[in-house]
């Protein structure tokens, strides 16, 4: 059984002469231990598939499911529930909560939900994304780059079955967005889960086991080489 999967689900914005449909009929299907690259540029439909996906919008028409279970039939708490317990997410705008420091950023999830990382697996998660030195200090306090770290670091500290993320890398120098990948890709293979990353950046397609390319709207599953000569 898939993990995730779309079935002719579209998402429109507007009506009448203002209606746009940001993402077209799509099917697709993700399995356990699949690390998926979803390229495209800007306004392509990307963030707008990755937020259909996991079920932070309904679609239009057609259907979404997650381990089996039919999202868009469930009403909001439920649906909040299963984002809580299934999904981790990595958007562009880094979701921290301001007034709280990393660390509490993370111990605020374990009031919310169990079974998040252990111990050790988090002490290894902040040493591979280098948090370890800045626990203490709000995400005012940090650069950019380092916020989306700690983006990261939050989405994975819950434990997800899928991993979505939206530009994870961009505002990562060159060296740490290479590491950010083997990370993702050493979780997404030793704890079967399935890792979705959604970037304009073709130099991650090396991380990832199928790669799909997004152009106004129309997902398509590529090749690598494919994809590198777009």
């Amino acid at each position: 059984m898939a993990v995730l999967e779309l079935n002719d689900a579209n998402k429109v914005f507007g009506t009448g002469n203002t209606q746009v449909e940001a993402l077209k009929k799509t099917n697709f299907q993700a399995e356990a231990g699949d690390l998926i690259a979803v390229i495209g540029p800007s306004g392509s439909g990307k963030s707008t598939f990755l937020t259909v996906a996991g079920g932070l919008q309904e679609p239009s028409s057609g259907e979404v499911l997650i381990n089996g279970t039919k999202i868009q039939q469930l009403g909001e708490k439920k649906r909040s529930k299963i984002r809580l317990q299934e999904i981790g997410f990595v958007l562009q705008a880094s979701n921290l909560v301001p007034f709280l420091t990393v660390r509490q950023q993370m111990q605020l999830l374990d009031k919310v939900k169990k079974d998040n990382l252990t111990d050790s697996e988090v002490e290894r998660l902040y040493g591979a994304l280098g948090i370890n030195e800045f626990l203490h200090k709000l995400p005012g306090d940090l650069s950019g780059g380092q916020r989306q770290r700690v983006a990261i670091a939050k989405a994975l500290y819950a434990n997800p079955s899928i991993l979505l993320a939206d530009e994870p890398t961009a505002s990562l120098d060159s060296d740490r967005a290479f590491e950010v990948m083997e990370l993702l890709k050493d979780i997404t293979k030793k704890n079967n889960k399935t890792t979705i990353v959604v970037t304009h950046d073709t130099r991650l397609i090396d991380y990832c086991d199928k790669v799909y390319n997004i152009t106004d709207g129309i997902l398509k599953e590529v090749g690598k080489e494919a994809q590198r000569e777009v």
